[in-house]
């Protein structure tokens, strides 16, 4: 943690957060500068990974951003649904050796060539979004922590491949670890998808509170969204708390992969302290 903190206050990184990921950039530093701009929290723990794995990390987080990004660049189905192909086929070329002239593309193909990522993996990440393109909503909580595992875990599971780990204790963390931090971000971008009308919650979950999604879209009947929250908290935090539960069992070059989970405690405590107004 206070490596994490160190970095995160030099001068050096503080000043180039706000940079954006460019065409004039290397593909390596194209995604680089994408996960900073986008995915701040884990490109300081990137940073930490050994110089083996650091660069096979970038460029899976960048490749996570560029298909979790689709939704948020149209409201058009259809539209979404293309940009959606593209990441699919461009998995098909890259590992038929014709990556796409894109620059998370060809660095994606560059790593895949050097670490022989499990394509699997990655498709998992792909079908992830593209399924919730088409629903938009869960009607179970069992159905929301499978999208947060699917659409996080397999970002771990490539770490591990890159670094070299091949430990069944490792995979099962990455896997709780995957749940925890995918139904944070979930909870963390609720007031922004609010304010799209796009509602990823659990259906059983907003019944059980008798919250409506108008309720939550005009922000009222307060008391019961945020047990609503506190249920899916409980969730991630369940799953974390797993995840750290293996920390014994995982070998010692695995745990910075797992440096994460500190700033999913951090968001995790911050919202208990506010009593579970996701809208504060």
């Amino acid at each position: 943690m206070a490596q994490i903190l160190k970095i995160f206050k030099s001068p050096v990184v503080l000043a180039s957060r706000n940079k954006t990921a460019t065409s004039k950039s290397s593909p390596s530093q194209y995604c680089v500068n994408l996960v900073k701009t986008h995915d701040y929290e884990n490109f300081l723990c990137t940073l930490l990974l050994p110089k083996a794995a650091r660069s096979a990390a970038f460029a899976v987080r960048a490749f996570n951003i560029e298909v979790a990004r689709v939704a948020d660049q149209t409201s058009e189905g259809n539209l979404a649904a293309m940009r959606m192909k593209f990441w699919e086929e461009s998995l098909d070329k890259l590992y038929g050796n014709k990556a796409p002239e894109h620059p998370v593309a060809l660095e994606l193909a560059r790593i895949v060539g050097k670490h022989n990522l499990l394509k699997r993996q990655l498709s998992r990440l792909v079908s992830a979004r593209s399924k919730i393109l088409l629903t938009f909503s869960f009607e179970s909580m069992e159905l929301m922590e499978k999208y947060a595992e699917e659409s996080v875990s397999p970002v771990y599971y490539l770490i591990l491949q890159a670094s070299g780990v091949q430990n069944l204790h490792a995979d099962h963390a990455a896997s709780h670890l995957g749940k925890a931090q995918g139904l944070t971000n979930l909870l963390r971008s609720l007031p922004y998808n609010a304010n799209r009308r796009q509602l990823l919650l659990p259906q059983d979950v907003l019944i059980k509170h008798s919250v409506s999604q108008e309720d939550i879209l005009r922000q009222r009947n307060s008391n019961a969204i945020k047990q609503v929250v506190f249920d899916i908290a409980s969730s991630a935090n369940l799953h974390l708390q797993k995840a750290r539960s293996l920390r014994n069992d995982v070998p010692k070059e695995a745990l910075v992969i797992f440096l994460p989970a500190v700033a999913i405690s951090n968001f995790l405590e911050n919202l208990r302290n506010v009593d579970f107004d996701v809208f504060t």
